[in-house]
Order: structure tokens, then C-alpha cells, then sequence
């Protein structure tokens, strides 16, 4: 009874600042037009490093669906310095995770946050245009630059307003929603079963301390938002607030899978500079958080509503057990569409409608590899209606398949999915 109290607690103080996220997000997708970004990361300039920092702060793009769409906007004409900035600022932050961190850690975490992804994103950034301007000329031969997409999203607002939803509290919840539960049921277990102060001993040594962190983080998958409850069960039994920012650095920015996939994408200098930028960065803002600035700041609002639950206090006020009420129902939904027998993802072919008409001499069907997330659905797809001689695809998550209708080439449409980072075999 004590471990579920514990989790009800941390998924309430979440939820209203959650929906308001998914909503911003929702918002973004369906209304800010995509050509927007690729107009101005094209320069070789600090200028477009800047802006692809704070295009990607707000974007909620995890750690594997932030690369390729930095590789579209690298294919798209993005200079090499903008598309490492957007690789390292996105996945740290969104405009979900930076709302759930001031619910759960307050203000000043909720500053900190976009702030360390903004430094570390130019410093990233700023190091690829430096190296980048002796080989300027070979850089831009090596990028193409196609005509920009045209824009799929339908025109009307009323329209736009159910793309906004379906994005925000559909898709999303889609994406991150097993990850946010699963960093939910282990922040339970550490609060409830790690005894007190257990971490305290590492205080001593922050350092070390991040180091161990960014051992345990830098391979593991976990989204910005999934990472909160992680860090505040950790804060909570003695982790330094510098290593717990570590943790909501660097756990988000990095995975195994997302790594290799940088350096097969986009080439060992991208990965060099966005590694670096991400592990210095962590360290250095750790440590600042740890030696410069006052602890009085890092005092989590969660601590005093955890030390109660035994008693059975739990919140104050309705707003958060309505919206704790109306997450659970969306995580409901999202797993279930996700992973029910026969399920089919959101948004086939272009927000839903699929026009596979199943012509058996038309039709080819892939499995295609490394998708996690929708952002990654929507990436295979749009490769592969970009290859000539295909009329209609349908790219499925769950089942990791695409069905392809046209006269296209199979071996043309296995390099385009290949070219967008994901391995395909026809079926």
C-alpha cells in the first residue's frame, strides 16, 4: 500500500503540468510550419547554432526520434555546427519535461534545465563550426539540399486544433508513455525500499559521484520527462543535486542505439562533438549546481509530500488527482493501442489515412528496423514516399513493418530507409 501511494503521489504532482505540456507540444507540431526550421540552420554561422538550440528546446523529441529528424534537416541543407546543437539541446528538454520538472523539483531545476541544454548545445555546436571551416568546401558538397516537403498538415484551424490534439495527447502519450511509468514504478521502489541517506556518503565526493551516473546513463534509455521521478528518488536519498542534474542531462540526451546511429548517419565528427559537448556539459553544470550554487535551491516540493504518505496524506486540492485520473486514461489508451494484438500506429500514411489499397502486384512489404517512437514512424515513412514510383505507404510501429504501394524498386526503397537510419528487409 505504502510503494502504490508513493506513485499515485508523484503521478498527480506530474499530471497537470504534463497535459499543459503535451498541449504546448500539440500546439508546435500542428501550427509552427516545418519550413520554418530548415530556412534558418542552413548558414555555417553561430547565428544558426543559436537557433537550432532554441528551436529544439522546446520540441518534445526523445533521444531517438531527435536523430532523424536532425538528419532530414541535414539532408535539408543544415549546416554541420546547427545540426549537432539541435542533436544535443532537443532531447534534454521539452516543453512537457521542463513543466514536470518545476512540479517535482521546483523553479530552480526547471531554469537549469534549458539553460545547461542551451550551453551545451552551442559549446557542441560552436566546436563543429570551428572544426568544420577548414573543410567548409567538402562539407557543403557532402550535404543535400532537395526542395523543402511540402507541408502535409491540413490548412484549416479547426483542423489543425484536432492535429494538435491527437499529436499532444495521443502520439505522444504513444511515445513516451512507458517510459514515463517505468520511470515512475522505479522512483516507487527507491523511495519506498532504499533505506535514508544511503547515497549520502557520495556527497563527499561529487564527482565521483557524476561519474557514476553518467556510467549508469550515458547507455540507458530514459526520455526528459521519465528521468524526474528517477532523480527526485535519488535526490531523496542523498544524491547530490549535481548529479541528479547529470542524470536529467545527459540519460535523455544519449542511448546505446542513439549513438550508433549518429555515427552511421551523420559520420564520427558529428558523434565526437555531440558526446563531448553532452558529457562535459553534464559535468560542469553538475558541479556548478553542487559548489556554487545555494542548496537552499535544490530543497525538492516533493520531499514534504513523500514524508506523508505513510500517514496517507497524499495531495491538496482536486486539480491534481483530476488530471493524475486523466493521465492514467490516456496511458491506458496509448498502451493499449500500442501493444495490443493487430495494432496499428497513429498517423499511417499522413495523420491517419492510409490509402494502401492492396493491390497484390503493386504492393511490397518491409520490416524495417530501430523505430521507436511515432517521430521515427513519420521519418521511414516520409523516406519512403520520397522514392520515385511510390503511390502510398503505410509504416506500422508496433508490428515494425511498412507496406509499400507503387511501382518503386524494392532495393530503392530498402536505401532510403537506410538513408534515414533504420535497416529494412523486403518481407
Amino acid at each position: 500500500m505504502e510503494l502504490i501511494n508513493i506513485f499515485w503521489t508523484m503521478l498527480c504532482e506530474m499530471a497537470p503540468y504534463l497535459l499543459l505540456g503535451f498541449a504546448i507540444a500539440g500546439v508546435l507540431h500542428a501550427f509552427v510550419p516545418a519550413g520554418v526550421y530548415r530556412t534558418h540552420l542552413a548558414p555555417e554561422t553561430m547565428g544558426s547554432v543559436v537557433k537550432a538550440a532554441l528551436f529544439g528546446i522546446p520540441l518534445p523529441l526523445c533521444s531517438c526520434g531527435v536523430v532523424p529528424t536532425a538528419m532530414g534537416l541535414r539532408r535539408e541543407g543544415a549546416s554541420e555546427g546547427a545540426t549537432v546543437s539541435f542533436l544535443i539541446a532537443t532531447p534534454q528538454t521539452g516543453v512537457d519535461s521542463i513543466a514536470a520538472t518545476y512540479s517535482m523539483m521546483g523553479l530552480p531545476f526547471a531554469l537549469l534545465r534549458p539553460v545547461a541544454a542551451l550551453a551545451t548545445a552551442l559549446g557542441g555546436g560552436a566546436l563543429a563550426v570551428v572544426m568544420g571551416r577548414r573543410r567548409r568546401g567538402a562539407a557543403k558538397a557532402a550535404v543535400q539540399t532537395p526542395e523543402g516537403s511540402a507541408d502535409t498538415r491540413p490548412a484549416g484551424f479547426a483542423a489543425r486544433v484536432r492535429l494538435a490534439l491527437r499529436y499532444g495527447f495521443c502520439s505522444m502519450m504513444e511515445d513516451i508513455g512507458r517510459w514515463l511509468l517505468i520511470g515512475l514504478v522505479i522512483a516507487s521502489l527507491i523511495t519506498a525500499f532504499v533505506p535514508a541517506d544511503s547515497l549520502a556518503a557520495l556527497s563527499a565526493y561529487p564527482l565521483l559521484s557524476m561519474l557514476l551516473v553518467l556510467a549508469l546513463s550515458v547507455p540507458m534509455y530514459v526520455c526528459a520527462t521519465g528521468s524526474i521521478p528517477i532523480a527526485v528518488a535519488l535526490m531523496l536519498k542523498g544524491l547530490t543535486p549535481g548529479a541528479a542534474l547529470v542524470l536529467l542531462m545527459a540519460g535523455p540526451a544519449t542511448n546505446a542505439a542513439s549513438l550508433l546511429v549518429v555515427h552511421k548517419a551523420l559520420g564520427r565528427r558529428v558523434q565526437l562533438f555531440y558526446v563531448s559537448a553532452i558529457l562535459a556539459g553534464a559535468v560542469l553544470f553538475g558541479l556548478m549546481a553542487d559548489y556554487l550554487l545555494p542548496a537552499s535551491w535544490f530543497r525538492l516540493p516533493m520531499a514534504g509530500m513523500l514524508d506523508c504518505h505513510g500517514a496517507g496524506g497524499m495531495h491538496s486540492g482536486w486539480l491534481p488527482v483530476v488530471c493524475g485520473v486523466v493521465l492514467c486514461l490516456l496511458l491506458a489508451r496509448a498502451f493499449y493501442v500500442r501493444f495490443r494484438p493487430g495494432a496499428h500506429s497513429e498517423g499511417c500514411c499522413s495523420h491517419g489515412e492510409c490509402e494502401i489499397t492492396h493491390k497484390q502486384h503493386d504492393m511490397k512489404k518491409f520490416k524495417v528496423e530501430g523505430m521507436m517512437c511515432n517521430h521515427c514512424r513519420a521519418n521511414v515513412e516520409k523516406a519512403i514516399l520520397a522514392v520515385p514510383g511510390v503511390t502510398a505507404a503505410a509504416v506500422d510501429l508496433p508490428s515494425a513493418t511498412a507496406e509499400v504501394e507503387g511501382s518503386a524498386d524494392a532495393a530503392d526503397i530498402v536505401a532510403a530507409i537506410s538513408a534515414a537510419g533504420y535497416t529494412a528487409t523486403e518481407l
